[in-house]
């Protein structure tokens, strides 16, 4: 039996794809749109069954011509350009192609785990998988919103025929994104910051933040294919569940784990943010204009339904998931 993946050459797909090889499992239909040919680099060091462009695969669910004997489908395949403003392309591909291989799963009853968004919940300050905290502020998050709706609606109508899973991933990092330019992590752009610049930049204060001190949940690739292989392996859990660590760290905390990672590499001490400040290895630059009003200034997962679910595991802290992440840039893995 086949599984299938979608957004296979981004960074969750691949990520997981690497790990299903590790575990053994090669039979994988690879979905992605590879126009810009550069996310290749991703899948250089899989394996495959299959390979199919998004479209050609999204109209073989349509005609019902797939012809494979699907395990499940891990669906990660998304625009995830929180700037982009072009909503009826940000709903087709986002909204409109999940609910056609949401029928396409229930109807023959094949697993479904698809990505949803920390996005949906906006600027709230309560990240809880309850409709009455979400309020996203741009059109990505709200088409992560509209087929989590579209779920529950259908859930609460006529209930599920096959396993269903909703992830609402927060900020997630880890090797594997460099095709994501202005979207990737803050942690790549930290790295490439530091080791082609000499420094790290940092937004200036805002919503009542410090320099620097804006909140986010950042979660490890690492923990996040944990997640989706649990939810593969425990096909009598449906629901949709914030995947985070439960804590939030400052853009700070980030930027000096990623620092200090690199020194380690280096055979150099730790430093503190004081005096990477003072020597000018962090900088701080004007919040931009076109964030303002669309910006989350704090995310935290909470995990509570996660964990009620089953998922017990540990997940790794900045400090940790950065010298992960540093050690595999440095080992030049993925090339940029």
């Amino acid at each position: 039996m086949v599984i299938i993946v979608t957004g296979a050459a981004g960074l969750i797909g691949s990520n997981i794809i690497k790990t299903l090889n590790e575990h053994g499992i090669t039979h994988i239909l690879a979905v992605d749109n590879l126009e810009r040919a550069d996310k290749f680099f991703n899948l250089t060091d899989c394996v495959i069954a299959d390979y199919l462009d998004k479209r050609e695969f999204i109209q073989l669910i349509e005609s019902d011509s797939l012809q494979r004997n699907v395990r499940a489908v891990l669906h990660q395949g998304a625009c995830s350009d929180t700037m982009e403003h072009n909503g009826r392309y940000m709903m087709d591909n986002n909204f409109r192609y999940t609910t056609k291989l949401f029928q396409y799963c229930q109807e023959r009853e094949i697993p479904l785990i698809y990505a949803s968004s920390a996005a949906v919940y906006g600027g709230n300050t309560t990240f809880k998988e309850d409709p009455s905290c979400e309020a996203p502020l741009n059109v990505y998050g709200y088409s992560k919103l509209a087929f989590d709706q579209y779920f529950r609606s259908h859930v609460q109508q006529t209930g599920l025929t096959a396993p269903c899973v909703g992830l609402r991933y927060f900020n997630v990092y880890g090797p594997r994104e460099q095709h994501k330019g202005r979207m990737a992590s803050v942690a790549y752009h930290f790295y490439n910051q530091y080791v082609e610049q000499g420094f790290i930049k940092l937004f200036e204060g805002c919503d009542g933040y410090a320099n620097g001190e804006q909140r986010r949940d950042f979660i490890s690739i690492e923990d996040v294919v944990k997640v989706n292989l649990w939810f593969l392996e425990h096909p009598e859990v449906s629901g949709i569940f914030n995947v985070g660590t439960g804590v939030s760290r400052t853009f700070n905390d980030m930027a000096v784990a990623t620092l200090n990672a690199i020194r380690a590499t280096e055979g150099e001490d730790e430093i503190t943010l004081t005096e990477m400040c003072d020597r000018n290895f962090i900088q701080y630059i004007p919040f931009p204009e076109a964030l303002k009003g669309k910006y989350q200034s704090f995310t935290e997962a909470n995990i509570t339904s996660l964990r009620a679910a089953g998922y017990h595991q540990e997940f790794l802290d900045v400090n940790e998931g950065a010298a992960h992440y540093v050690a595999t840039r440095r080992g030049a893995l993925i090339k940029d």
